[in-house]
């Protein structure tokens, strides 16, 4: 068994950490101000291979692995989560499916240009009433002469705001069955659609928005697949990308480690530095050691993906450690740098802030606890 990262994957890591602290660092603080999304990004996210990583190079992408993938996630992470929530959205949520299950010609108008950033894609798939119940979704898919006329609403939609097209989900028939539910492309904007952009206290600088639609009218060429009853699709890219995720934690996690030792090395008090203390040195040792934990199990998930034997258990797993461990890492970060932790001038508010989304956003704790327990048999 080799733990180690191969010489790729090292490069791979290598080249984005660059990329990140060059590039995006310097834009962190005016798009977190603004709450935009620097759009010129995608771009260059596009040039240097990062959105088709884990994609084969056959279909446009990079032709790495789900290790590299995670290796990804996490170095975007560990600079701006709300770069990498944008990211990610974009890379799996909004692309994946298409890749996975769309036709020949879907592949080629959509997938291929979201891979080299051309086009920036959206997931709809949470509803104001539904959340985590997918198979309670209210957004209706109705048949008319070439195409459907679809009609609902969708919350909490990353890239919404700044996306050229949309992976929707919609109820095809009326039946509260997994097969009922199908996946569109729509592109954007439609006349039938309204997208109101929300403000958060978390990922500031990752648009997000409210959308309603109101008898949109898609085209059969944009049904994924042209076929109906694609909710399996859904879930094998959520549970792909719950492993996701969980590394983009990761680095939100080490971030807070790195800035509390920093401070604790330089912050002086009665004479020396606080780290000197056992109160926080040993703050520091729990956070140290958690994250290399979860770390390891991330990696063992994305090991299951690239094996093809992930299962929705060891996803959840996967992601529940990870997303805690960043929240309990960034609180008690917080905690070390005392009154400079809710400073903003400081990034360990903002990693909290941004930790918060990832024990609510792509399934909560709770549920993560849920799908865990039915597997024990509970």
């Amino acid at each position: 068994m080799n733990f180690d990262y191969t010489p790729e994957q090292t490069a791979v890591r290598d080249m984005v950490r660059r990329f990140a602290a060059e590039e995006m660092a310097p834009l962190v603080a005016q798009a977190e101000e603004n709450e935009e999304f620097p759009r010129a990004l995608f771009r260059r996210f596009g040039e240097l291979g990062l959105i088709g990583v884990r994609y084969p190079a056959a279909d446009g992408g990079s032709g790495f692995d789900k290790v590299s993938d995670c290796i990804i996630r996490e170095e975007l992470s560990y600079v701006a989560q709300a770069f990498a929530s944008s990211w990610s959205a974009h890379s799996h949520l909004g692309i994946w499916p298409i890749w996975r299950a769309g036709s020949d010609d879907q592949k080629a108008r959509f997938f291929r240009p979201a891979v080299k950033g051309e086009k920036i894609a959206c997931f709809g798939l949470s509803e104001p009433d539904g959340g985590s119940n997918i198979r309670a979704m209210k957004t209706r898919a109705a048949k008319v002469p070439g195409g459907y006329s679809i009609t609902g609403s969708k919350l909490y939609i990353t890239n919404a705001p700044i996306a050229d097209f949309m992976l929707l989900a919609a109820r095809t028939r009326p039946e509260l069955k997994p097969d009922a539910i199908s996946l569109f492309i729509v592109e954007l904007p439609n006349p039938g659609i309204r997208i109101s952009k929300l403000k958060k206290e978390g990922i500031r600088a990752s648009e997000t928005g409210l959308i309603y639609l109101e008898d949109a009218f898609v085209p059969d060429d944009c049904l994924l697949g042209h076929r109906e009853g694609t909710y399996p699709v859904i879930l094998d890219s959520l549970s792909e990308n719950r492993v996701g995720v969980a590394a983009n934690c990761i680095g939100m996690a080490r971030a807070a480690l790195d800035a509390a030792a920093e401070y604790a090395k330089t912050r002086i008090v009665a004479g020396g530095p606080i780290g000197r203390y056992q109160a926080v040195s040993h703050k520091l040792a729990d956070m140290a050691a958690e994250i290399e934990a979860a770390r390891w199990l991330v990696n063992y998930g994305a090991w299951r993906v690239d094996q093809g034997t992930l299962d929705s258990a060891t996803a959840a797993k996967v992601k529940l450690v990870a997303s805690e461990t960043a929240l309990r890492a960034s609180e008690a970060a917080i905690r070390i740098h005392g009154g400079a932790g809710i400073m903003r001038e400081y990034p360990v508010g903002r990693i909290h802030r941004d930790a918060l989304v990832y024990v609510i956003g792509e399934g909560t704790s709770d549920i993560q606890r849920n799908i865990i327990a039915r597997d024990l048999g509970f």
